[in-house]
């Protein structure tokens, strides 16, 4: 990895641009162009360095009400439920564990109804009954910034 990747990955984690064109900005940071910038970005999220790019809103601050749930799959069904969870824009992480509820996924919606009414498709959809929501208690806000030179940070 050459010292524009090594940059360009410490802008996107900690200084992305907010403007109406931030790649741009970004490439003239860089002393690049913003195609170069493109290129590198795709090519980055094509080799797994870079998984999600987008922005974090605290979605309770917007008013929104969210959710960890549990399921339980089958294994043979594990990707057909995956793909319904998945099908829906308030999920925003969906991992296995190894456990009896083994899928769990997190859900944000404008409301507990909303949350409730998504559950109750995904049931029907999936023919999967046992899934429970796990609402938080206690919120933890953690920042990851991973280094490319060797050292990452973490804080609450």
């Amino acid at each position: 990895m050459d010292a524009i990747n090594h940059r360009l990955l410490e802008i996107i984690q900690d200084g992305f641009p907010i403007s109406p064109e931030p790649y741009k900005d970004m490439a003239m940071s860089l002393g690049v162009s913003e195609e170069e910038i493109i290129d590198r970005i795709r090519k980055l999220q094509n080799q797994g360095i870079i998984r999600r790019l987008g922005a974090i809103f605290d979605s309770r601050k917007l008013g929104y009400k969210s959710t960890l749930c549990a399921m339980k799959v089958p294994k043979d069904q594990i990707a057909h439920v995956a793909e319904i969870v998945n099908s829906y824009p308030g999920v925003t992480h969906n991992y296995l564990r190894e456990h009896e509820y083994n899928m769990w996924f997190t859900l944000i919606a404008p409301s507990k109804e909303r949350i409730d009414k998504i559950c109750t498709e995904i049931i029907l959809q999936s023919g999967i009954h046992e899934l429970m929501q796990l609402p938080a208690k206690r919120f933890f806000k953690i920042k990851v910034k991973f280094s490319v030179k060797g050292k990452s940070t973490c804080s609450l």
